[in-house]
Parts: structure tokens; C-alpha cells; sequence
């Protein structure tokens, strides 16, 4: 399995971001670790295993990034404000560094991004910011409203970075379209406390006629061999 390491000097972050890739070609996979985790979680936690026969047949790319929610969202002593603008900063870096240098090294069109619980939110914020970048987004026991970061405020980049409050009141037919195009899926178990954040926004996806997958899986479900599963059944598309 080809498996490669790089880091570099953000000039969107301004500090030294780590990545690792696996698999030579295929469907470009952008994943994000747990809150405040780091870029060699899925590593750690054999999730590579668990996709050697997508990686070695060519079908998946991945690319695992580092996160700054110590930074932004976790940094409790930061003026929410200034929590959402290093949010603002990381999807730069995203964008413009991790997605160039995806491109760069394989040019398959169809982006996937995906995460669980926190790094769900990262990938579906994504992919809901930039549709015209992802092709499919798999949220895995993620929370999509941000307000418990937030400390009551909102508005600026808070709200652009709020799936739960920026969906509802989506009215911009071009990115509506392409909206459209997106395949969404969103999984997460029953017993979960973030199951109702995941009804909501899917309910406000469909009520702007953003279809989308909502799956609900039996129990609690908020843990790795849970997510395993989930990823193994939704990597390819709905099951």
C-alpha cells in the first residue's frame, strides 16, 4: 500500500500541518480525525486495514488530515469569533493547499470527504460550503449545529460555518444546484444524542430539496467499530 507523509509550512495557518496518504489512485477521500485529533488517527485505529482492498485495487485515495479544533471550536478562552475565523483559516488550508496538493497527484474528479463525531462536522461543513469541490460527504455520529461553541453568539463567520442555521436559509439557485448534485449521508445511531441535530439538518436538507441519506443504526453506536461498519457500508454509496 503506498502510504506517503508530508508536511509543510501552512501560509494559510501559519504554522508547520502534517498529513498522510494512502493508495495511488481512485476517488480523492479528504478525512478528518475526531475532535482535536490527530492526522494518524484513522492509521492508528486500522481504518487503512479495514480499506486495504479499496486502496490496493486503485478505488480510494485518502487523504488524513490534521485538525485545529484546539485552535478554534476547543479554544474556550478565544472570543467565539476568533474561533470561528481559525475555522475560516483550516478550510483555507483545505482548500487551498490539501486539495491542490491532491490535485497535483491525481486528478480523479470525484471528492469524498468524511468523519466521525467531530470530524463529521469538518467533512459535511465542507462539502456543504463547497459543493463544487465534493462529489459525496459521509458524516459518521456527527453534530452539525455549532452553537454549543459559540457562547450564545452568531452571525459572520459563526453562521457560515453553522450547517444547522446557513441550510434553512439557503436561497442561492446556483449553489442550491449544485447542492442538488451532492451525495449526502448522514449516520448515526439511536440511541445517540446528536440524533436529533442529524434529523434536523437532514429534514432542512430536504425541505430545499437537497436529498440526502439519513441512517439510523440500532443502539448508541458513537465508537470505532460502529463507525467501521458505517464506513465500510457507505463508502461506495448508499447502501
Amino acid at each position: 500500500m503506498n502510504r506517503e507523509y508530508h508536511r509543510w509550512y501552512s501560509p494559510a495557518l501559519e504554522q508547520d500541518m502534517e498529513l498522510l496518504v494512502f493508495g495511488h489512485s481512485g476517488a480523492r477521500v479528504l478525512v478528518f480525525p475526531t475532535s482535536k485529533g490527530r492526522f494518524y488517527e484513522w492509521e492508528d485505529r486500522g481504518m487503512m486495514n479495514l480499506l486495504g482492498h479499496h486502496i490496493h485495487e486503485g478505488w480510494l485515495q485518502l487523504y488524513c488530515v490534521d485538525s485545529v479544533d484546539a485552535e478554534s471550536w476547543y479554544a474556550h478562552w478565544k472570543h467565539p469569533g476568533a474561533r470561528a475565523w481559525r475555522q475560516v483559516q483550516y478550510e483555507n488550508y483545505l482548500v487551498n493547499e490539501v486539495l491542490s496538493l491532491s490535485w497535483l497527484k491525481n486528478q480523479n474528479p470525484f471528492l469524498i470527504t468524511v468523519g466521525a463525531s467531530f470530524g463529521a462536522y469538518h467533512a459535511v461543513n465542507l462539502a456543504l460550503r463547497r459543493p463544487d469541490l465534493v462529489s459525496r460527504t459521509i458524516g459518521l455520529s456527527g453534530i452539525y449545529d455549532i452553537s454549543r461553541w459559540a457562547d450564545g453568539h452568531g452571525g459572520g463567520h459563526i453562521y457560515a460555518n453553522n450547517p444547522s442555521a446557513y441550510i434553512p436559509n439557503e436561497n442561492d439557485h446556483q449553489r442550491l444546484e449544485l447542492l442538488r448534485k451532492l451525495d449526502i449521508i448522514l449516520a448515526v445511531g439511536r440511541d445517540d444524542g446528536l440524533r436529533d441535530n442529524n434529523e434536523y439538518l437532514s429534514t432542512a436538507l430536504w425541505q430545499k430539496g437537497i436529498g440526502n441519506a439519513l441512517r439510523i443504526w440500532d443502539g448508541w453506536s458513537h465508537d470505532w467499530p460502529y463507525w467501521e461498519k458505517m464506513l465500510l457500508t457507505y463508502i461506495g454509496g448508499h447502501d
